[in-house]
C-alpha cells in the first residue's frame, strides 16, 4: 500500500485528544441522588467493572476515528499492477462503434450493443484526473472535459453512413500522438474486423479493444435484390429476386416477408433460412403506372429488427425507340414486328432523307439494305454507339457501296471483312442451333423432343472474330454476332434480308431476335437501391432545357423536414454526388431541383452491417497474438466496469472511500455504546413508612 500525501499523517497525533479525554473522565466524581421522603426513587446500579469496559471501548472507537479519518486525507491506495511508461498526463482517445450492428438487442438484455458500449465509455472519466481531457471518435477532433465528454457521448447515434470500426481506426492510430490511449468499444463484426486493422498501430500507443457483443443469435436479412429481366412492362409481371442470407447462427424457419408497392401489399411469403447457405426466393409484382413505385419488403424477425425493412424503387421502362434506314420500296417485315407492339415506337425513313434529330433519340437503329453509307449517316452511326445506343447493320446485295461500310466498319473497330465476289452465287446453308446457355437466347426455345428446323441463308460477309457470336452456320461462320464499339454494340448480319438470300424472315426465330435486339439496345439507368455508406451515387438527370438551367442548378435530398445538399456535379446529363455525412437512417430520399422532384432513391444500410459474428474476448486475443504487448482486451461484465478494471491496473486502487467508511463506523459505535452500553436495570420500587 502506498499514500498519495504522506504529509496528512501528521494529524495523528490528534490520537491524544480522545485519550487526554478518557483521563478527564476518569478523575471526575460520581454524583449519587437519594431522598429521605415518602418514596426511594429508582437507582441505577452499575458495576466498577462495567464502568470500566465501556470506558475502553469509546476510547478505542474515538482513536479509530481520527486514525481513518487522516488516512482518509492521506489518501492510501494499492499501486497499479502495470506502471505506465509516460511521464506526463495521459489525454485518452475513445473509440465508439455507431455502425448499424450495434443496433443489435442481444438475448436476455434489454440494452443495444450501442448502449452498452455508451455506458461504459461514460465510466471512463473516474478513472483519469480531473485534468485530463478527451476525444471522442476523432470527427471532433476537439479535447474535451469529462463533463463535455459525457454530453458528446449522449449525443452520440448509430448512422448507416458510419464508416464503421476500420474507418474510425485509421482516424485515430494516423494521429501523431506520444503516449496515446486509445479505447475502442464495438462489436468487432468479423465481416469487417481483422488483425491488419491493426497493422498501422503504434508500438508506443496503448490500444485497450472492449468487446460489447458477439453473442450467437439469428438474423434474416436481405443480401441482394434483382430483376429477371432489365425490361420492366408496364400492366405485367415483374420477377423479383431476393436473395436472403441469415447473419446469426441459428436457423430460422418460416419467416414471413411481405412485399409492399406503395401503400399495397403486393404478396407475401415465407422462407427458412440456415446460417450456412443463402436461399434465393422469387416474388411477382405488377407495375400500373409509369411513376417511380416506392417499394419495401419487410420481414417478420427478432431479436435483431434493424435491418427489417428493405427499401428498393421500380419504374416501367419506357418504349425503346427504333428507326430503320432503308433505300425504300423493301419488305416492311420489320415494321410488322415492331409496329404493332407497344413496347416499341417504332419509324422508317429512307437514307436519302434521313431526320438525324430523330437518329439522336433512337435507342436501335437498323440500318437494312442501303445501298451506300455516306459520311453523314457513318457520323451518325458512330454518334449512336458512342452515346450507348444499339446498331444493326444488314448488308444489301448490291455491291457497289461495299467501300463505305468497310470504311464504316473500320471507324467503329470491327475486325477486317470479307465480301463474297461480285456476281458469286453462294449457295444456301443451314444455321446452326444456336447454343440454349446464351444469355440472348433465354426464354426463347421451350422444351422439344426433336431437333428444329433452322433458317437456311446464303452469306455475303465473312469474319474472322466477334465479341460475341450469337448465331453460326453449321460450317462455323458467322451469321449475326456482337461487336462492342464505344459504350454501345453493333449487331452484324451476314446475309442481306431477300427471299433470294434467307427463309430467316419467315422462320420462327426471326420475331425473337429482333426483339431481342431491340430489348438489348435499353440500357435500364435505374438502380433498386443505393446504399448509405457507397461515397457516391450517379443518378441521370438529363441536359435539362432552358428555362431549368436559368434557375438555381443544386440538387437537394429531402425526407420529410430533412433536406440535404450533398457535394455534386453533373457532366455529360449524369449527376454525380457524394452520400451526405447527415444521412444515417435507410428510407427514400427525394431528389429535386429548383424544388421539383426528379426521382426518388432508396437507401438501406451495408448489408455487411447484418453479419452479426462477432469476436468474444478470447477470440480477439487469440487474433492479437503475442506480438502486439501494447493492444489488450477488457471484458465487460462480472460487475467491473471498463473504467474501474483500468484505474485498478494501470492507476491503482484507491482506499480513501474505505477509510471514510471505516471513521463513520467508528463514530457510530461510539454512539451506540454510550447510549445503550451500561444502562441499569430498573431496580424495584421501594416504599418506607413516613
Amino acid at each position: 500500500m502506498s499514500i498519495t500525501y504522506p504529509w496528512f499523517l501528521l494529524g495523528l497525533l490528534g490520537i491524544a485528544i480522545p485519550v487526554l479525554i478518557h483521563l478527564f473522565e476518569l478523575r471526575r466524581p460520581t454524583r449519587v441522588l437519594f431522598t429521605n421522603l415518602g418514596f426511594i426513587r429508582e437507582v441505577q446500579i452499575v458495576t466498577a467493572k462495567q464502568r470500566k469496559v465501556k470506558h475502553w471501548l469509546v476510547l478505542l472507537a474515538r482513536i479509530g476515528f481520527v486514525i481513518f479519518l487522516v488516512f482518509m486525507f492521506a489518501q492510501p491506495f494499492l499501486p497499479a499492477q502495470v506502471a505506465s511508461s509516460a511521464s506526463r498526463r495521459i489525454d485518452p482517445s475513445v473509440l465508439v462503434d455507431t455502425s448499424p450492428s450495434m443496433q443489435a438487442d442481444e438475448e436476455g438484455s434489454d440494452l443495444s450493443r450501442f448502449d452498452k458500449a455508451v455506458d461504459q465509455a461514460r465510466e471512463l472519466p473516474m478513472a483519469f484526473p480531473a485534468n485530463a481531457r478527451f476525444t471522442l471518435n476523432k470527427e471532433l477532433n476537439v479535447p474535451l472535459a469529462p463533463a463535455a465528454f459525457r454530453v458528446a457521448l449522449d449525443q452520440l447515434s448509430v448512422s448507416g453512413r458510419s464508416t464503421g470500426l476500420n474507418g474510425l481506426l485509421q482516424k485515430s492510430i494516423g494521429q501523431p500522438d506520444k503516449a496515446k490511449q486509445l479505447f475502442v468499444f464495438s462489436d468487432f463484426q468479423k465481416s469487417v474486423f481483422s488483425s491488419r486493422s491493426l497493422a498501422a498501430v503504434d508500438s508506443a500507443a496503448q490500444v485497450l479493444l472492449v468487446p460489447v457483443g458477439g453473442g450467437g443469435t439469428r438474423n434474416v436479412f436481405i443480401d441482394s435484390l434483382w430483376l429477371e429481366d432489365a425490361f420492366v412492362r408496364r400492366n405485367a409481371d415483374v420477377v423479383l429476386h431476393v436473395r436472403l442470407r441469415n447473419g446469426g447462427t441459428e436457423a430460422v424457419k418460416n419467416c414471413q416477408l411481405r412485399l409492399f408497392v406503395g401503400t399495397r401489399q403486393a404478396t407475401a411469403f415465407n422462407a427458412s433460412v440456415s446460417g450456412d447457405e443463402p436461399v434465393t426466393v422469387t416474388a411477382r409484382v405488377r407495375l400500373d403506372s409509369d411513376q417511380v413505385q416506392l417499394c419495401r419488403i419487410e420481414l417478420d424477425d427478432f431479436p435483431v429488427v434493424f435491418d427489417n425493412t428493405y427499401y428498393f424503387s421500380l419504374q416501367a421502362s419506357p418504349v425503346i425507340r427504333v428507326l430503320e434506314v432503308q433505300n425504300g420500296g423493301q419488305e416492311q417485315a420489320l415494321q410488322r414486328v415492331y409496329g404493332n407492339e407497344p413496347l416499341f415506337s417504332y419509324s422508317q425513313t429512307v437514307a436519302s432523307r434521313l431526320d438525324y434529330g430523330q437518329l439522336e433519340k433512337a435507342n436501335l437503329l437498323v440500318v437494312r439494305g442501303a445501298s451506300r453509307i455516306e459520311a453523314a449517316l457513318r457520323e451518325g452511326i458512330r454518334r449512336v454507339v458512342q452515346r450507348g445506343g444499339s446498331v444493326v447493320v444488314i448488308p444489301p446485295a448490291d455491291v457497289t457501296g461495299r467501300a463505305t461500310y468497310d470504311q464504316l466498319f473500320r471507324e467503329l473497330g470491327i475486325a477486317p471483312v470479307q465480301w463474297e465476289a461480285a456476281g458469286t452465287r453462294t449457295a444456301l446453308r443451314e444455321v446452326a442451333v444456336p447454343d440454349r446457355r446464351n444469355p440472348f437466347f433465354r426464354e426463347v426455345f421451350g422444351a422439344q423432343s426433336r431437333q428444329p428446323v433452322m433458317p437456311k441463308v446464303a452469306p455475303v460477309l465473312r469474319w474472322s472474330r466477334s465479341g460475341t457470336d450469337i448465331m453460326r452456320t453449321q460450317d462455323g461462320d458467322g451469321f449475326l454476332s456482337a461487336f462492342s464499339s464505344g459504350k454501345g454494340t453493333l449487331y452484324l448480319f451476314s446475309t442481306p434480308f431477300n427471299e433470294s438470300s434467307t427463309d430467316f424472315l419467315q422462320h420462327a426465330l426471326f420475331v425473337p431476335v429482333m426483339y431481342r435486339l431491340a430489348m438489348q439496345s435499353f440500357r435500364s439507368e435505374q438502380h433498386l437501391a443505393y446504399r448509405l455508406n457507397q461515397g457516391s451515387v450517379t443518378v441521370a438527370v438529363g441536359n435539362g432545357n432552358t428555362a431549368a438551367q436559368a434557375g438555381e442548378q443544386v440538387y437537394k435530398l429531402t425526407n420529410d423536414s430533412l433536406t440535404f445538399i450533398p457535394a455534386q456535379r453533373v457532366q455529360n446529363g449524369l449527376l454525380r454526388f457524394e452520400v451526405p455525412a447527415g444521412m444515417q437512417q435507410p428510407g427514400f430520399y427525394r431528389l429535386t431541383r429548383n424544388g421539383q422532384t426528379l426521382t426518388p432513391l432508396a437507401f438501406n444500410n451495408d448489408k455487411r452491417e447484418s453479419e452479426l459474428a462477432a469476436y468474444t474476448a478470447a477470440e480477439l486475443r487469440q487474433l492479437i497474438g503475442p506480438n502486439r504487448p501494447n493492444v489488450q482486451v477488457y471484458e465487460t461484465g462480472q460487475g467491473l466496469t471498463v473504467a474501474a478494471r483500468y484505474k485498478a491496473e494501470r492507476v491503482g486502487t484507491p482506499l480513501w472511500q474505505y477509510c471514510l467508511w471505516a471513521a463513520l463506523a467508528c463514530l457510530l459505535a461510539e454512539v451506540l455504546l454510550l447510549r445503550f452500553m451500561g444502562r441499569p436495570a430498573a431496580a424495584a420500587d421501594v416504599k418506607v413508612a413516613a
